[in-house]
């Protein structure tokens, strides 16, 4: 991941080396977007839908006419796409070829629009199927806020082919540095297919990140707080062991930053490990170790660990309401950011200098003030400080990336996620790929507690 300091010239796109055909794709394409948020419980009443559709530009026929020109744009374009770690092949550029001779007709219409819609959807969304995205919880929302057909549309009308197809590149400068190394490395090498797979994985983000994220790559080890395309703040983690309590990879929105947060227990350490009879038959440890328990009607006993400096979560967590129960977290365990090898936890995140994290988070998105913030923290008692505007998170999964110094490295592949991807490129590509995953989500009991 890039550092904050990011030399000019790895910010652009490198050119392509001697050997390779030209790409055709503009230097530095630029976009002008608004992201909208809508409540999850928002209701539009028919007169509005009404309106709306009314409002709606029509639908682009999924076979369009193409001139040669244009067509020839196409080829030019899929020619030289191996710069961006794609294969023409992919996108039938000799058939595309075979149309453009044999002139404006039918046959070139349909030609040309399947390898146009091939290479959209490869350079919007990846190359990678599905199922070889193990654990990828993340649904990309480019495929709605840039529909092929329409993409199309705007490329025949404009004549602009390479300009249009810019607007759905990713441009995070990771994915330039990327592709810069990728021109300097012997194509079918170990290291080009390892740079192709982590390309591709830019891809199957949205293009447009936001004005401030958090984001970590897992087998980095590392947290970036992202403002304006500069990293102002990096925090080492501690990020789940392999197996059925690795971190899975997913997309979310942080709503707030809760100060001195409880810990409801999980049945599987109040029951299977016997911790609810122990709170109840020992009431001088339990109050020590800040447990309360509550036995039900039932014979049901639920456990909460309460605030303070011997809570299992430290002195902060932060709010991020999904599917996985995965969130950022301090901890009392501090010691474990030495280590070099961290996939330690049970899928959560715990994060190094996670008061500090805290308290820019409250400053930055909750409307606080510093001094507001820490009167919070030491206050001792658990206080949920909600964020004006909800501040996305990315956990991601890159094996070769720029760190945090920004220099670009290979990361272990703690969890055996590369093998998959790898095989995908070597295999002929799939069409009609699934947009979301078929996996199953993985339950994480989150079990914050010490580790020896």
């Amino acid at each position: 991941m890039v550092g904050a300091a990011l030399p000019a010239h790895l910010a652009a796109q490198s050119e392509s080396v001697a050997s390779q055909p030209e790409n055709l794709l503009p230097q530095n394409p630029e976009i002008q977007q608004e992201t909208v948020e809508v409540a999850a419980d928002a209701v539009i009443s028919d007169p509005v839908t009404a309106a709306i559709d009314d409002m709606a530009e029509p639908e682009q026929p999924g076979l369009q006419s193409w001139d040669l020109d244009n067509a020839r744009a196409l080829a030019a374009i899929i020619e030289g796409i191996g710069t961006d770690g794609l294969k023409p092949a992919d996108y039938n550029l000799t058939g595309l070829r075979a149309a453009i001779a044999g002139g404006a007709d039918a046959d070139l219409n349909a030609v040309a629009t399947q390898s146009f819609a091939f290479l959209v959807e490869d350079l919007r969304d990846g190359r990678t199927p599905m199922n070889a995205r193990k654990q990828w919880f993340v649904l990309d929302p480019d495929v709605d806020r840039y529909p092929t057909e329409r993409l199309m549309a705007d490329a025949l009308a404009s004549g602009d082919m390479a300009g249009t197809l810019a607007r759905i590149m990713p441009e995070h400068p990771d994915y330039f540095r990327l592709k810069e190394e990728l021109g300097k490395t012997e194509a079918g090498t170990k290291r080009y297919k390892l740079i192709q797979a982590n390309m591709d994985r830019w891809r199957w983000l949205a293009r447009d990140l936001g004005s401030q994220y958090l984001m970590t790559n897992v087998p980095e080890y590392q947290l970036r707080l992202t403002v304006n395309d500069k990293i102002i703040r990096t925090y080492r983690t501690v990020v789940g062991k392999p197996g059925r309590t690795a971190t899975p990879q997913i997309a979310e929105s942080v709503e707030g930053v809760i100060f001195n947060p409880t810990w409801t227990v999980p049945q599987s350490i109040v029951k299977g490990e016997g911790l609810g009879a122990r709170v109840l038959n020992n009431p001088a440890w339990a109050r020590r170790a800040g447990y309360k328990a509550t036995k039900h009607a039932n014979g049901w006993v639920s456990v909460v660990q309460q605030p303070g400096p011997n809570n299992s979560l430290g002195l902060m967590k932060l709010d991020m309401p999904n599917r996985h129960a995965i969130f950022f977290h301090d901890t009392p365990s501090r010691h474990l950011f030495k280590n070099a090898r961290r996939a330690l936890s049970h899928g959560c995140i715990r994060t190094e200098r996670a008061t500090e994290l805290a308290i820019t988070m409250a400053i930055l998105q909750g409307g606080l003030t510093a001094d507001e913030s820490v009167a919070k923290l030491k206050s001792g008692k658990y206080t949920k400080v909600g964020f004006e505007k909800t501040m996305p998170a990315y956990i991601t999964y890159f094996t070769m990336a720029q760190n945090i110094e920004g220099e670009l490295t290979t990361f272990s592949d703690i969890y055996g996620r590369d093998p998959a991807v790898l095989d995908s490129f070597e295999a002929p590509r799939v069409p009609n790929r699934e947009r979301v995953t078929g996996e199953q989500i993985i339950p994480i009991e989150n079990d914050p507690r010490d580790i020896v």
